[in-house]
C-alpha cells in the first residue's frame, strides 16, 4: 500500500486539491509541481486508483506572501530516490507506471511535472519549480543515491536546476554527488518546442496543432528576455552537464520531439567530456512510447543500467516483467 508522507508544520494537499479564492491561480500551479510517492510493504496490483496510490504534493505556500514555506521531510529515511521529471500534459495513470517499476523494489519516487504555462513562461513557471526541486534534493540529504529518469520536456526542467546548480556549485556539490545515474526517455531539445507543445496540449488536433505551432514561433520571437534566451541557456546546461554520473538514453528514429540528431548532439558532448553513455533506440515506438511498445526490452535496459552504476539490488524483478 502506499502512504502520505508527512511534512513538518505544513498542509499537505493531493493532485484533486483546488486553491481558495485569495491563494489565486499560482497555487494550483505550484502545489501540484512536485509529487512524492512512497512504497510500503509488498504491492500485489499496481492501480493508478488514488485510494491506493496516495500522491502528497510537497510544494506548499504560505496563504499570505504565496512562498513555499517547507520542503523538508519530517522523518527523512535513507533510501534511494528516483527523481521522475514527466512530460509535458502527463496523465498520472501513465506515471504510475513508470514510479511502480521503482517502488516495487525501495525506491521513493519523486515526481515532478510543469504545466504548458509554466513552460511559455519559464522566470515565473519553470524556473520556480526547477528552484523548488533543488531545494527539496538539497534539504533532504537522507535520500541517496538518486537517480533521474526524465521524459522529453524533463530535459529543459534539469536544465534549469543546472543554471541554479552552476550559480552556487559548492552550495549543491552534495547533489550532484549523490547523483547516481541519469536516464532520458525521448530526451526534447528546446529546438523542438515549437513542435511538441502542440502535439502535448492538442494530440488528435492537427488545426489547432499548426495554430499552436504558429504562436509558438512567434512567442521565440517576441518573448526573448522572458522565454526564449532561458531556453537556450537551460540546453546549453543540459549538453555541458555539470552531473558527470553515467546516463542512458532510450529514443526512437521515428520520434519528431525527441529527435534522434538531438540526442546524438547531448551524447557527443557528454562522451567528449568522459562520461558514460549507454544508448538504446528503437526504430518506429512514438515519443514516451518507448515502455508501452516495447516493456520487456524497456526493463531489460533499465536492469542492465542500475547494475552499471551498482543499484543491482533494485532492479525490477521478473515477476513484474512477467505480468507486464
Amino acid at each position: 500500500d502506499y502512504q502520505t508522507i508527512r511534512i513538518a508544520d505544513i498542509n499537505e494537499f493531493t493532485f484533486n486539491y483546488k486553491p481558495q479564492a485569495e491563494e489565486g491561480i499560482m497555487a494550483l500551479r505550484r502545489v501540484t509541481a512536485l509529487a512524492i510517492q512512497k512504497a510500503l510493504g509488498n504491492i500485489r496490483k499496481p492501480s493508478p486508483n488514488a485510494s491506493k496510490f496516495v500522491i502528497m504534493a510537497v510544494a506548499i505556500q504560505d496563504k499570505k506572501n504565496n512562498k513555499i514555506v517547507n520542503l523538508q521531510l519530517e522523518r527523512p529515511e535513507d533510501k534511494p530516490l528516483v527523481v521522475l521529471l514527466s512530460w509535458l500534459m502527463a496523465k498520472r495513470k501513465h506515471i504510475y507506471k513508470y514510479a511502480d517499476l521503482y517502488l516495487r523494489n525501495g525506491f521513493d519516487v519523486l515526481n515532478v511535472s510543469v504545466t504548458p504555462w509554466q513552460l511559455l513562461w519559464p522566470t515565473k513557471g519553470t524556473q520556480m519549480v526547477a528552484k523548488d526541486l533543488l531545494r527539496f534534493i538539497d534539504l533532504n540529504t537522507k535520500y541517496a543515491p538518486l537517480v533521474l529518469h526524465g521524459f522529453s520536456v524533463g530535459g529543459y526542467v534539469w536544465g534549469e536546476v543546472l543554471v541554479n546548480i552552476a550559480a552556487e556549485r559548492e552550495r549543491y556539490s552534495n547533489v550532484v554527488d549523490r547523483i547516481a545515474g541519469q536516464i532520458w526517455d525521448s530526451a526534447a531539445d528546446i529546438t523542438e518546442i515549437s513542435v511538441g507543445l502542440p502535439i502535448a496540449v492538442f494530440p488528435r488536433n492537427s488545426y489547432m496543432q499548426t495554430a499552436l505551432r504558429q504562436y509558438m514561433l512567434y512567442h521565440l520571437k517576441a518573448f526573448d528576455k522572458v522565454a526564449t534566451r532561458h531556453y537556450i541557456r537551460s540546453s546549453q546546461m543540459f549538453h555541458t552537464n555539470l552531473v558527470q554520473a553515467p546516463a542512458q538514453f532510450i529514443i526512437s528514429k521515428a520520434d519528431p520531439i525527441g529527435t534522434e540528431a538531438s540526442n546524438t548532439r547531448v551524447r557527443e558532448s557528454w562522451e567528449s567530456m568522459g562520461m558514460k553513455v549507454y544508448w538504446k533506440c528503437f526504430e518506429k515506438s512514438p515519443h514516451v512510447g518507448h515502455f508501452r511498445a516495447h516493456q520487456k526490452e524497456y526493463i531489460d535496459v533499465l536492469n542492465s543500467f542500475l547494475e552499471t552504476i551498482n543499484l543491482r539490488d533494485m532492479r525490477v524483478p521478473e515477476k513484474v516483467k512477467a505480468k507486464l
